[in-house]
């Protein structure tokens, strides 16, 4: 397990984001609901997040809520809607507390009109945060994420406020979720599943993976040293050889 002294703090990803999976398996495992590997799961939230500030990361994203899991059995959704709305009014003033600003991505109007209004209220409250920017991915897909995307793009377009030729690599993210953050250094991926689930799909072209067989609820500050310190044992070449890296 990692400590804080084995990392290069000079080396910390800006922006980490995380598939937090294996609530349903670690309530299974112990006889339990799913809704119960949900409601465990808030304590790995909370460190994930108190560890990541402390640590230097700038962008913390988590993947809370997929547009695919609205079709799980209404009662799932239904307690995590109300798990949600609990857990945001119960951690505000801890975020306020670390300077940490919240901000949601994804398809915010489809959630119910009360989650709506405790992100508002969060959001608006700790938008002065400077320390990090928790990003909570709710009813988002990477595939929505494109579409609404392309479809906003194509307004400007025909309004006559882009041209054709203007769309390029560097236009598009302006029209992304996640406009105006850096794209994710490292995704952490929990339960050892090996896929990124339609998740930050343009963003994550040359994020290093992680993943680890450890299960979402029992996710610890330690756990989160260990894949930092496994990113910074990797050499990122966005496509070009080591020689080239090390002769520029």
């Amino acid at each position: 397990m990692a400590e804080r002294a084995d990392l290069d703090l000079s080396n910390i990803p800006a922006h980490v984001a995380v598939i937090m999976d294996g609530n349903g398996r670690w309530a299974k495992q112990r006889g339990g609901l799913r809704v119960f590997g949900h409601q465990s799961a808030i304590t790995a939230v909370r460190d994930t997040v108190e560890e990541a500030a402390e640590l230097g990361v700038q962008y913390l994203t988590l993947y809370a809520f997929s547009t695919e899991n609205w079709d799980r059995p209404a009662y799932e959704v239904s307690a995590l809607m109300q798990l949600l709305v609990h857990t945001i009014r119960q951690e505000t003033s801890t975020l306020l507390k670390n300077s940490v600003r919240l901000r949601a991505i994804g398809d915010v109007a489809s959630l119910p009109a009360s989650c709506q209004r405790e992100l508002a209220e969060a959001m608006e409250l700790t938008q002065a945060g400077s320390r990090m920017t928790l990003v909570l991915a709710l009813s988002y897909s990477g595939r929505w994420d494109l579409t609404q995307a392309a479809r906003r793009l194509a307004a400007d377009v025909q309004a006559g406020r882009l041209q054709p030729a203007d769309v390029n690599e560097s236009t598009l993210p302006g029209y992304l979720a996640t406009a105006g953050m850096p794209d994710p250094e490292l995704l952490i991926r929990t339960s050892g599943e090996q896929r990124i689930s339609n998740f930050l799909l343009w963003q994550l072209a040359y994020t290093e993976l992680y993943i680890t067989p450890t299960l979402w609820p029992d996710f610890r500050r330690t756990h989160l040293r260990d894949a930092l310190l496994a990113y910074q044992g990797r050499e990122r070449r966005f496509g070009k050889t080591s020689e080239q890296l090390a002769a520029s």
